[in-house]
């Protein structure tokens, strides 16, 4: 069917205007008439409708987004199919996705990529111990709402543990620039393959670029196998730096194993004063393009410096959830835009 503004869906959601396209599907701001309430519109294309493995996908994320109660995790409300276009309904994030961030700004201060770091670990903790894995973590799937509040999104190539995979013996899904090792050889996703993903954007949002970069997503996937991790630039604090090495470990036994670890490991960082040299530095020199690319396929330096000159402070109890943070003069936080998660 012919989707447009002004159309309807599940005789209830009206399509208002066009808000992203994905390689899979569209995302439109909509409202539901019968509630009254502003939502996001996820709309499977004609010819991904008749692809089984992109329906299978669109099904997974309806599935597995839609058991999943949490304030990091964009919220799914309904699912259908009307004349053979399957469509989701998700909230209405008003934010942006960290990847237009990066994309306009090339690297992200320390204290706010701290905070980004551990609201999207708060949410991939509640989908671990639903038995979910996203297994497609990057900036694109990211909401970024007021106060840095994550929204995760996109679980279309998760998986539950009660779940087939989406693809035959020897394949797998995700986007190459974040895959884990382990992905990329074909082995099944735990907690710590999200965790390797988190360690990517991390690495990115300090240096400016990912640390792996080829021609092809299938030379890409075999750089996170096999290839050494770019050393940090000096200027990233060394408790910082340590953690996204350790998250990037080729091994997943040796990275932090759930997310609630790394939120620990997040609370108790001492990060240098803002203004280092490392991170702004490293962000003239940024040249690699940031769109991730779907793969559908077959501990070294940290970089620290010393603290003699400079003074570590603390990070701020800003990343403990929401409900726990001393500060009840704080404003309250923005809600949430859907997105394709690109």
């Amino acid at each position: 069917m012919s989707i447009t503004a002004g159309t309807t869906l599940g005789g209830r959601y009206v399509l208002r205007s066009l808000l992203a396209v994905g390689g899979m599907g569209e995302v439109w701001r909509g409202e539901d008439s019968e509630l009254g309430r502003p939502v996001a519109v996820k709309v499977l294309k004609e010819g991904a409708a008749a692809n089984e493995t992109f329906l299978k996908r669109f099904t997974n994320e309806a599935k597995n987004a839609a058991g999943l109660a949490h304030e990091n995790i964009a919220q799914v409300f309904d699912y259908g199919d009307q004349e053979g276009t399957a469509f989701l309904v998700m909230e209405l994030v008003e934010g942006e996705p960290m990847s237009t961030i990066l994309e306009r700004e090339r690297t992200i201060p320390e204290e706010r990529l701290v905070r980004i770091m551990a609201g999207t670990a708060h949410g991939l903790s509640a989908a671990h111990d639903a038995g979910v894995m996203h297994r497609d973590i990057k900036p694109g799937n990211l909401l970024i709402a007021e106060e840095d509040l994550v929204r995760i999104t996109d679980f279309g190539v998760s998986r539950s543990t009660d779940q087939t995979t989406l693809t035959q013996t020897g394949m797998v899904m995700g986007t190459a620039q974040y895959l884990a090792p382990e992905l990329a050889l074909g082995k099944p996703a735990t907690p710590a393959s999200d965790l390797y993903a988190m360690g990517i954007i991390a690495y990115e949002s300090v240096v400016g670029k990912r640390p792996f970069t080829a021609a092809t997503a299938v030379d890409i996937a075999i750089a996170h196998v096999n290839e050494t991790v770019p050393p940090l630039p000096a200027g990233v604090s060394p408790d910082l730096a340590r953690l996204i090495m350790d998250l990037l470990e080729k091994n997943p036994r040796k990275r932090p194993r759930t997310a609630r670890e790394l939120l620990e490991r997040l609370d108790g960082l001492d990060l240098l004063p803002a203004g280092g040299d490392g991170a702004s530095a490293a962000s003239a020199s940024a040249t690699t393009p940031r769109s991730g690319s779907p793969i559908a396929s077959t501990s070294p330096p940290s970089g620290e410096s010393g603290r003699g000159r400079r003074s570590a402070r603390r990070m701020p109890p800003s990343i403990a959830p929401r409900e726990h943070r001393p500060r009840p003069d704080a404003p309250p936080r923005g809600r949430s835009q859907g997105s394709m998660g690109q």
